[in-house]
């Protein structure tokens, strides 16, 4: 396994995990107590969340053998949670995410262009 494959893993779990626990949160807190918009925005956050995840994490085998289709869609995901990251810095500062799929990215871009 080398370092992006790992990475890819890595950041793919804490993505599944965190957006499970997401959800599960959301509906234990009151706004699981009715049907609504502010529930369903809620809940496709974590789905979000959840759904980048798994797409890292069926990038995994590509990563492994080095096909840049698996790496380009990889650079995809991280991108759109750090812009996703950023939407919400002011009400949630996930810190550890961000830094999470910066270096996801890092990595990313510099096995895929030879640095």
């Amino acid at each position: 396994m080398n370092l992006p494959s790992i990475a890819v893993i890595v950041v793919g779990c804490w993505l599944v995990i965190n957006g499970v626990l997401h959800d599960v949160c959301v509906l234990l807190s009151e706004h699981g107590k009715t049907y609504d918009r502010n529930l369903l925005r809620l809940l496709m956050d974590g789905h979000l969340l959840i759904t980048s995840g798994v797409i890292l994490l069926f990038c995994y085998r590509g990563i492994q053998q080095d096909h840049e289709w698996a790496y380009y869609i990889s650079i995809v995901v991280c991108i759109s949670i750090l812009v996703y990251c950023g939407m919400i810095f002011r009400f949630l500062k996930s810190i550890f995410t961000i830094v999470l799929n910066t270096g996801l990215l890092v990595i990313l871009v510099m096995k895929l262009f030879g640095f």
